[in-house]
C-alpha cells in the first residue's frame, strides 16, 4: 500500500471536507439566482445495493464538469436520484424473504454513502425516488392527462412471456429464446396491455433528430434506425373464395408484377378466416406451424431463425395482374411489422429469394438493370432501382417513375394509397409485477374502463399481503363494485420525465411548476452510458414533446441539449462482476488511495467515451501525483501570505508560468468544447507539478513558484476537489476553493512558441526540456541546471565549458 506524503492524511482530509460541504451547502442551486444557468445531470441509478469503480468513472466524470462551469460563473443545477422500481429490486427481495421497499430503501442508503464519499457535488436537496408516493403520484397523474389525449389505450397484443418471473419481456430482453435473468423458455402470449401511442409522434422525433447536434451521431443515427421512416404503398390483395383481403405496405411498388407468393404472418386474424375455406390437413399444419412459433422471440424469428413457411392452401389476387399468388405463412414476418403481411418479390428481395428457392416458388423478375436488358436467370436478387419489365403498360419505365404511375393506379381503382410506415410501434407500458407504478384505471361493470380522479392520487401500492384487497374498489362514477387494474407500469415511464421532478422535487400541486422549467430547461449536459441510446432517450423525447403541448415547458421541445456516453472500466480486460471476482469497490478504493487518486485515474486513464482498464500501478500513479502536489505546496502553507507576485526572471520562471496556463487553457478548453478529454488536461496537470518540484529544488524562493502554488489548488480543483480545498485553505484562504473563479488562460503566456532543447553531459543525452523559442544561451544553461536528470549526471563536478547551438542543443562538458 502506497501511502501519502507526511503531512497529508488523505482519510481525514477528505472527510473533513466532505462534511464542510454538506454542512455548507455551496452546492445548492437557487431558482433565484441571477447567474447564467447550467444544468448538468448524469442518469440517475438504480438502487442496486453497491457501487464499483466503474459506476463511478460517470459520476466522476459529470461532477468534474458540474464543477468546472460552476468556476467558469454558472449557476449550476446537479442534482442526483433513485430509479426504484422494477424487477431486480422484486426478484433480490423475493429471494431474502424481504419487502422490495425495504430492500430499496437499504440500497439507496447505501449508495447515497458512496456517491458522497466520491467527492461530488450534487444538490441533495432535490434528492428524488421514484417509488415513492411523492414521486408516483404524478407517473400516475402523467398517465392521466396522456389517456386524456387519446395516447395511452389498451389493447390486445402479443408479447414476450417470461412463465417464471410472470411477466412481459422487451424484445432486448430475450436471448436465444429464454429470459435474460432466469433463462426459462420465452412464451409468445396474446394480453390486453396498455400502450402510449408513441407513434404519433414519429415524424417530430424523427425529424428533430436534426436539432440535436450536441449529440453523438451514432447515437441519433440508431434512433433514425428505431423509428424507421419509410414511404411507400398501402394496398390490397383480394382472397379467392373469402369476401375479404390482406392489406399490405410496400416501398417496392414498382415490383408489384414480380409477386409470387404472399407471406402471412401466423398471428394475423385473417388466419382463422383462411382456415374456413383450406382443407383439413392445411389446416392441421398451420396450426402444428403456428403453435411451434409460439415460444419464438421476435430476434430469433426475424434474424436468428431459418426462414420458414407452410402453404395454406389458399390464394391471394395480384390487384393489377389478377394472378393468382399463394398465400404462405412464415416465421418471419411479424403480426406487428408493417400489418402483418408482405408481397413475396423473389427477384428483388434478398429474403424472398432465398425463401422462394427452398420452397420451390417462382422467380419473376420485373426489373432489368438497364434499358433494353432482358431477363436472365438470377444468382442474387437484384434489388436496385432499374427499368421495368413483364409490367404490362408499365414496362420500360424506370422505377422510380413506375412507382408513382403504379401508386396512381391502385387509387384510382380504390385498392391503394400512398402511405408512411415505421419500425417504431407505440410503446408497451404494462408489467405484471407487484413493484411498479400501479396503473391508475378501474373497471367497472356497470361503466367499463374509468380513469381514477385527480384527487384520489396517489393510488398508493398496497402491501404484498393486502393485494386482494387493493383490488376490490368502487367506481369513480357510479360508486358501484370495480376492480382496480393489476398491471404496473413499466419502469421507463418515471425515468422519462424526472428530469423536470429535480427542478420542483417537492411541489405537491403539480408535477414541477412551468417558471421552474422555464429557468432551467433544457438540461444542458446529460451524461450516461450508451446502453440507453434508443428506448429512455427515445420515450425522454416523446414525453417532453408532450409536455411542450400543453404548454408545460417552454423554449425547445427537446430535454437535453448535449449528450455524452461515458465508456466502460474493466478489470484485467474484463466486464467487472462479482461473479468473476475482479469488482474494485469505491470502498476499498477510498481507504486504500483516496478518493481524488481514483477521480483523477478515471478522468486520466482513457478519453472518457472510450472503454478503460482499470490497474494497481495506473492508481499509484496518480497518489504519486498528489504526493507532489502535496510537497510542492507545503513549504507556503506557514508564513508568506502575500498575494504572489507573477514576475518572471528567467527562461525557466516563463516556463513555469506558461505550465499554469497551459493546464487553464487545456480544462477550458475540453469543457467548452464538450470533449471532456480532461486524461489531456491532468497529463499537463502532471508537467506543471514536475515543473514545479524542479522550481522548489532550484529556485525555492521564486516568485513563479509562489504564483503556480496559488493558482495549483484552483487548477486541480474539479478533478481531485478535497486536496485542492486543503491546499487552499493552507494558503489562507477562509472561502471554498470552488468558490472561485477558474483560471483564465493568459494569452500572452502562451503564445510564446515552444522548442524542445537537448541537453548533453559529455557527448550523452540527458534530458530533453521545452523551452520558450529564441531562448538565450543563459536561460538554456539555467533550465539544464533545473533538470533534476542533468544534475544528477554532473555529480558535483565542474562545467569546464558548454556548446549551445540555438534552439536545438547544449552540451556541458564536465570534469
Amino acid at each position: 500500500m502506497l501511502h501519502m506524503a507526511e503531512g497529508y492524511d488523505f482519510a481525514a482530509i477528505e472527510s473533513k471536507w466532505q462534511a464542510r460541504w454538506e454542512r455548507d451547502g455551496i452546492y445548492r442551486a437557487l431558482d433565484d439566482s441571477d447567474k447564467p444557468k447550467y444544468y448538468a445531470m448524469e442518469m440517475l441509478p438504480y438502487p442496486s445495493g453497491d457501487l464499483h469503480v466503474g459506476h463511478a468513472k460517470n459520476y466522476t466524470l459529470g461532477d468534474a464538469v458540474a464543477r468546472m462551469q460552476r468556476m467558469l460563473g454558472y449557476h449550476v443545477l446537479h442534482p442526483m436520484g433513485w430509479d426504484a422500481f422494477g424487477l431486480p429490486a422484486e426478484n433480490a427481495a423475493i429471494a431474502r424473504g424481504v419487502d422490495p421497499a425495504a430492500w430499496t430503501a437499504e440500497n439507496i442508503l447505501n449508495m447515497r454513502r458512496q456517491i458522497k464519499l466520491m467527492g461530488t457535488s450534487y444538490d441533495w436537496s432535490r434528492e428524488i425516488a421514484t417509488c415513492e408516493p411523492e414521486y408516483y403520484r404524478w407517473n400516475q397523474w402523467l398517465f392521466l392527462r396522456l389517456y386524456g389525449h387519446g395516447l395511452a389505450y389498451k389493447r390486445e397484443a402479443p408479447v414476450n412471456w417470461c412463465p417464471f418471473d410472470q411477466t412481459v419481456l422487451a424484445n432486448e430482453q430475450v436471448i436465444d429464446g429464454r429470459c435474460w435473468r432466469c433463462e426459462s423458455l420465452v412464451e409468445r402470449r396474446l394480453l390486453s396491455q396498455w400502450f402510449l401511442r408513441i407513434t404519433a409522434y414519429a415524424d417530430r422525433l424523427l425529424d428533430d433528430l436534426a436539432k440535436l447536434t450536441g449529440w453523438p451521431e451514432r447515437t441519433r443515427t440508431m434512433q433514425r434506425n428505431w423509428i424507421g421512416r419509410s414511404e411507400g404503398v398501402q394496398f390490397s390483395f383480394a382472397i379467392e373464395s373469402l369476401d375479404d383481403a390482406i392489406d399490405v405496405f410496400t416501398t417496392r411498388i414498382d415490383t408489384l408484377f414480380g409477386a409470387t407468393f404472399l407471406a402471412v404472418a401466423p398471428e394475423h386474424p385473417v388466419v382463422q378466416s383462411l382456415l374456413r375455406i383450406v382443407p383439413r390437413d392445411r389446416a392441421a399444419e398451420i396450426a402444428s406451424f403456428t403453435e411451434n412459433l409460439k415460444s419464438k422471440s421476435e430476434l430469433e424469428r426475424t434474424s436468428l431463425m431459418e426462414k420458414e413457411g407452410v402453404f395454406t392452401g389458399a390464394y391471394a389476387i395480384n390487384p393489377l395482374s389478377h394472378e393468382r399468388i399463394p398465400i404462405w405463412l412464415t416465421n418471419y414476418v411479424l403480426a406487428e411489422y408493417g400489418g402483418g403481411a408482405v408481397m413475396g418479390v423473389p427477384a428483388h428481395d434478398e429474403r424472398d429469394f432465398d425463401f422462394a428457392r427452398k420452397h420451390g416458388l417462382p422467380i419473376v423478375q420485373v426489373v432489368v438493370p438497364r434499358e433494353g436488358a432482358r431477363p436472365e436467370p438470377l444468382e442474387r436478387a437484384f434489388v436496385e432501382d432499374g427499368r421495368l419489365v413483364a409490367s404490362d403498360d408499365f414496362s420500360e419505365m424506370p422505377s422510380e417513375r413506375a412507382r408513382e404511375a403504379i401508386a396512381q393506379r391502385l387509387a384510382a381503382t380504390g385498392a391503394g394509397r400512398k402511405s408512411v410506415n415505421y419500425k417504431l410501434r407505440d410503446w408497451l407500458i404494462s408489467r405484471q409485477r407487484y413493484w411498479g407504478t400501479p396503473i391508475p384505471i378501474v373497471y367497472c361493470t356497470a361503466c367499463g374502463e374509468v380513469p381514477v380522479p385527480d384527487d384520489q392520487l396517489p393510488v398508493l401500492l398496497p402491501l404484498r399481503s393486502r393485494l386482494a384487497e387493493f383490488l376490490e374498489t368502487a367506481c369513480p362514477k357510479c360508486g358501484g363494485p370495480a376492480r382496480r387494474e393489476s398491471d404496473t407500469m413499466d419502469t421507463f415511464f418515471e425515468s422519462s420525465w424526472y428530469y423536470l421532478r429535480y427542478l420542483d422535487p417537492h411541489n405537491d400541486g403539480a408535477p414541477w411548476a412551468p417558471e421552474r422549467a422555464r429557468r432551467w430547461m433544457n438540461v444542458d449536459q446529460y451524461i450516461g452510458g450508451a446502453e440507453h441510446t434508443v428506448l429512455h432517450l427515445l420515450y425522454s423525447r416523446f414525453f417532453y414533446k408532450f409536455f411542450h403541448d400543453r404548454g408545460w415547458v417552454s423554449g425547445a421541445d427537446e430535454p437535453f441539449q448535449h449528450l455524452f456516453h461515458q465508456g466502460l472500466v474493466l478489470r484485467d480486460s474484463e466486464k467487472m462482476s462479482k461473479s468473476r471476482g475482479n469488482v474494485v469497490g469505491i470502498d476499498e478504493t477510498a481507504e486504500r488511495s483516496g478518493i481524488d487518486a481514483m477521480r483523477l485515474f478515471l478522468l486520466y486513464v482513457t478519453p472518457p467515451e472510450e472503454t478503460s482498464n482499470w490497474t494497481d500501478d495506473g492508481i499509484t500513479g496518480r497518489v504519486r501525483l498528489l504526493n507532489r502536489m502535496w510537497r510542492a505546496c507545503e513549504p507556503y502553507f506557514e508564513g508568506n501570505r502575500s498575494e504572489p507576485q507573477r514576475a518572471e526572471s528567467n527562461a525557466a520562471d516563463k516556463a513555469l508560468i506558461r505550465a499554469v496556463h497551459v493546464v487553464a487553457k487545456s480544462a477550458l478548453d475540453e469543457t467548452i468544447s464538450r470533449r471532456f478529454h480532461y486524461n489531456t488536461t491532468i497529463a499537463k496537470l502532471d508537467e506543471l507539478v514536475n515543473a514545479m518540484t524542479a522550481a522548489a529544488s532550484a529556485r525555492p524562493g521564486s516568485p513563479a513558484l509562489r504564483y503556480a502554488v496559488e493558482k495549483l489548488p484552483i487548477l486541480v480543483a474539479p478533478f481531485a476537489p478535497h486536496i485542492a480545498e486543503e491546499i487552499w485553505e493552507r494558503l489562507g484562504h477562509a472561502t471554498s476553493v470552488h468558490l472561485e473563479r477558474y483560471v483564465e488562460p493568459d494569452e500572452a503566456a502562451l503564445t510564446t512558441e515552444e522548442i524542445t532543447l537537448v541537453v548533453q553531459v559529455n557527448g550523452k543525452v540527458r534530458a530533453r526540456i521545452s523551452a520558450p523559442a529564441g531562448v538565450t544561451e543563459k536561460q538554456a544553461l539555467e533550465l539544464a541546471l533545473d533538470d533534476s536528470n542533468v544534475r544528477v549526471h554532473l555529480g558535483g563536478k565542474e562545467i569546464r565549458k558548454h556548446v549551445y547551438v540555438q534552439d536545438k542543443l547544449l552540451n556541458l562538458v564536465a570534469a
